[in-house]
């Protein structure tokens, strides 16, 4: 018992507390934003929707821990694969038990949450499988993220209403489309920047493999500045109840300037950690401008 337990405890680090946390984030604010047309679903059934959406989230980085296991070693990634401790087969049978979990979890839930489950799980193979893995291209990348990223509010939404062909609330399309864009084109840059070493060795033609590291801090860079502007205009002409959200995102937008204008030079002699500042400051944000639309909303 006691080595399934810590089995299952590096199986939730590989797939990174933060990136399920804000998949759960996710969902929830797809559910929070639906309130305006919702059918008052039951909090079980939105708590079970919940658990599907994380299971297939956690089924999927499983699997992409396991074959990003060559690259994460050259990167100096500590998560539990790349540093010996989480055996690939053990986290390839966690993701199957994981991705099954998933599926089973909608049993009883609106019929189009089995369907959004599913896809995200083809999604996940499609990233890191073969033949083709859309994860060595920077195009992929983003084309994965943004269907994902759709799915779980639609999920949420989905659940929130069960089911029922309800028009989606514009303040539910506005938050999701600049969620969906801030993760695109301001955590696809900003993860790269501590992996380009290993995306190169693997073949990868990431953005930051393709342009290099300082040109990637300024695609990051502008990319929150314009989401910022774009946002908050969208915001006040459409009137829509996403205020708190924008001064978040503004605080969010702030944080990953002073990281991407204050970066080390490329070539400087500085761990992992200092060059995934970024990537936390685009983390910390996507927290932060769900946080806030939850409170605001439910």
């Amino acid at each position: 018992m006691t080595a399934i337990l810590r089995a299952a405890v590096l199986c939730v680090a590989e797939a990174r507390p933060l990136v399920l946390g804000v998949s759960l984030l996710r969902f929830l604010t797809g559910v929070a934003l639906a309130l305006p047309v919702a059918a008052a679903a039951h909090p079980l059934v939105i708590l079970r929707g919940a658990a599907a959406w994380v299971l297939s989230i956690l089924a999927v980085y499983l699997f992409n821990g396991v074959t990003d296991v060559v690259e994460d070693r050259i990167n100096g990634s500590r998560r539990p694969i790349a540093r010996g401790d989480l055996d690939p087969a053990h986290a390839m049978a966690a993701a199957a038990v994981a991705a099954w979990l998933a599926l089973l979890a909608t049993v009883g839930l609106p019929g189009p949450m089995l369907w959004v489950v599913a896809a995200n799980l083809v999604l996940g193979y499609l990233y890191s499988g073969p033949p083709l893995p859309l994860k060595g291209s920077a195009g992929g990348t983003m084309a994965v993220l943004c269907l994902s990223g759709m799915l779980a509010y639609l999920g949420g939404f989905v659940v929130a209403t069960a089911g029922a062909h309800a028009s989606v609330p514009p303040a539910l399309m506005v938050f999701a489309a600049a969620a969906i864009c801030w993760m695109v084109f301001v955590g696809v840059p900003a993860k790269d920047l501590s992996d380009i070493q290993g995306d190169a060795a693997a073949g990868r033609r990431t953005l930051g493999v393709r342009v290099g590291e300082r040109r990637s801090r300024r695609v990051m860079v502008v990319a929150a500045l314009v989401l910022l502007v774009v946002f908050a205009l969208t915001v006040v002409l459409l009137r829509v109840p996403l205020v708190g959200v924008s001064l978040a995102m503004a605080v969010g937008a702030a944080a990953v300037t002073a990281t991407g204008v204050g970066a080390p030079a490329p070539d400087a002699p500085v761990g992992r950690s200092t060059r995934r500042r970024s990537y936390g400051a685009f983390m910390g944000t996507q927290h932060l401008v769900h946080l806030t639309a939850l409170v605001c909303h439910i």
